[in-house]
């Protein structure tokens, strides 16, 4: 064999051996980077803490009058949600006047029976705002009551957030408006809502400090 052809297959064998470990070492370099993209695109799903549903957290009743909500019975948050609305404010001591005058106008079964609706109920504190002898005329005067009673009534269950700025039909057949946010909201600029978005089998409810007026 010549000499000129033992050099190039020595030169071959030494540039063979030298190329050889880099590519096995970028082989196994290449499998190490595929494993840790792997395990770092998992990563971040795998950290991702729970995040609360804020829609949740506006599901819930809101407002300074809710603290005098008993705990628990019928006149709780819960155990009003197990009846209809009439019923469940007459198991609310701070609704006892108002209580009184559902009855007297012999609106129980219709608010009751009716479907998904939303009552603005005026604390015993709201009608105590009305001088008494105007008050025993009002309850005395069934059409009078009735039409006031029903202004209160909006025919769909209304969230606080389609209170921020509204304008609803009431079963009196007139419109109030509402307004605000957060946890602080008003009817007909007037009306202060002391506790929100309290729930029964067939209404929400909120409570106000003031009796409204229709026009």
């Amino acid at each position: 064999m010549s000499n000129t052809l033992r050099f190039r297959r020595t030169a071959l064998a030494v540039a063979t051996a030298a190329v050889l470990p880099f590519a096995l070492a970028a082989c196994s370099d290449s499998g190490s980077d595929s494993a840790s993209s792997d395990k770092s695109s998992e990563a971040p799903a795998a950290s991702q803490p729970a995040t609360p549903d804020a829609s949740m957290a506006m599901d819930k009743p809101f407002g300074p009058a809710c603290s005098g909500v008993p705990a628990d019975g019928a006149g709780s948050f819960d155990g009003m949600a197990k009846d209809p609305v009439a019923t469940a404010a007459s198991n609310n001591p701070a609704l006892s006047t108002l209580v009184t005058a559902v009855k007297q106008a012999g609106l129980v079964d219709t608010l009751n029976n009716a479907k998904d609706i939303t009552v603005f109920a005026p604390t015993n504190d709201a009608f105590a705002k009305i001088p008494k002898a105007d008050l025993d005329k009002v309850l005395a005067d069934k059409a009078t009551l009735t039409k006031i009673l029903t202004y209160h009534v909006v025919g769909e269950k209304l969230t606080p957030k389609q209170l921020e700025s509204g304008s609803f039909d009431t079963l009196e057949k007139t419109k109030l408006t509402t307004s605000g946010s957060g946890e602080s909201y008003k009817v007909n600029d007037a009306s202060t809502v002391v506790c929100g978005n309290v729930k029964t089998a067939n209404a929400n409810v909120y409570i106000v400090d003031t009796v409204l007026m229709p026009k």
